[in-house]
């Protein structure tokens, strides 16, 4: 008996080491493919492209015909890419053609753009009560090539002559164009609607607007707050998961979070209402700045310091301005402002809610407590976002 009990008390060890070390083959295993993720996306040629943004249309009823100015990538268009299947034109099959129109002068692409219109024409839908319209070119303007690594907005003008008697419009567009964002202007009720690819509008009342209810833009702005997070805010996510990898007990990583999300609230209210506006050239680079600190801090730190806190809530108001620049270029409706833009922070915090559960799930909720946790998993994939941290702050200040 006596004999037995160092035998078992061996064994059990060792079972103990066998499932520490299947631990720590699955906790590196996922954290390198988060990694390998990040890595791709951050370094790959998604990050040479350019982010895709919703088109934005003005609809004017002048003298019996509905006048339309779209502020648009049009470079994506007459490329052919697939608006409706990225999120940057890096990730498209083919870029060549796009960083070709890219580079080109503003007189060549128009010259481009106006050959490529009829194709363009035809997947763009204005049905009335009278019948269906159809699109007339009647501008283009292009600015000038300042900067290839930067998407380039220009302007298209068209015009769709009304039938006798028409009162309502609906408007929409093929998929392949990508998220229209229409408003109605000159009218009392102006109707406003972020409409996806291949979808159309309801029917607009073109003499007193059909202004869509608090509740629907509201519901109208929340997946465009999430996307904004998962999967379009990738330095977002890095801050939250920085924060996830240091804190392994949940109240202070509530805490931390909270602070993040009051202080990243408030600036997107602010900036998006038009009290506070500081320049991109700056808020972009301070907010990789706060990816590479919490890094750090995880790193050499090994726990959460005093200035932890405050810490967080600062770099929260800059990450707030960052994605009040953001809303700002899907045009808010004007009689609806509110409730978008709460719309907007719900669906930011559903994709921020979303990045921590999946991250304490995979990682977190297994692995959290191992005495191999932080040299094995927190500071290798801390470090991993401290460089892809740098080298945004590289890119974002000297390229």
């Amino acid at each position: 008996m006596a004999g037995g009990k160092p035998n078992r008390m061996v064994k059990q060890w060792g079972k103990q080491d066998k499932n520490d070390r299947r631990g720590q083959f699955f906790g590196v295993v996922a954290v390198n493919a988060i990694a390998f993720v990040l890595a791709l996306v951050s370094f790959g040629p998604a990050a040479r492209g350019h982010e895709v943004v919703p088109s934005v249309a003005d609809m004017t009823l002048v003298d019996g015909a509905l006048a339309f100015d779209v502020q648009a990538n049009l470079e994506s268009f007459v490329a052919g890419i697939d608006l409706s299947g990225v999120h940057d034109t890096g990730e498209a099959a083919d870029t060549s053609a796009y960083d070709a129109l890219r580079a080109m002068p503003p007189e060549d692409l128009e010259a481009r753009f106006r050959a490529f219109w009829p194709q363009m024409a035809a997947q763009i839908t204005i049905r009335s009560d009278q019948g269906d319209l159809e699109p007339e070119l009647t501008g283009v303007e292009i600015p000038s090539v300042e900067n290839t690594e930067l998407a380039r907005p220009s302007v298209l003008r068209f015009r769709a002559a009304l039938p006798a008697g028409a009162t309502t419009v609906q408007v929409g567009w093929a998929a392949p164009l990508g998220v229209l964002v229409l408003r109605q202007q000159g009218v009392e009720e102006p109707y406003s609607g972020y409409l996806e690819g291949g979808t159309i509008s309801p029917p607009i009342d073109l003499p007193t607007g059909s202004r869509a209810a608090s509740w629907q833009a509201f519901a109208d702005f929340v997946p465009i707050g999430f996307r904004q997070m998962v999967p379009m805010g990738l330095d977002h996510v890095l801050f939250v998961l920085g924060l996830l990898l240091l804190t392994r007990q949940i109240r202070p990583l509530l805490w931390q979070v909270a602070a993040f999300t009051l202080a990243h609230s408030a600036t997107l209210v602010l900036g998006s209402l038009g009290y506070l506006a500081v320049p991109g050239a700056i808020v972009e680079p301070l907010i990789a700045v706060s990816i590479v600190y919490v890094a750090a801090e995880n790193i050499f730190a090994g726990g959460s310091s005093r200035w932890r806190l405050p810490l967080v809530f600062g770099f929260g108001l800059v990450h707030g301005l960052g994605l009040a620049s953001v809303l700002e270029e899907f045009g808010m409706p004007e009689r609806n402002v509110l409730p978008a833009l709460l719309g907007f922070n719900a669906g930011v915090e559903l994709g921020q809610l979303a990045v921590i559960l999946t991250a304490f799930l995979l990682v977190g909720l297994w692995f959290r407590d191992k005495s191999w946790y932080r040299p094995v998993i927190a500071i290798p994939a801390s470090a991993g976002g401290g460089l892809i941290g740098a080298w945004w702050f590289f890119e974002r200040v000297l390229l």
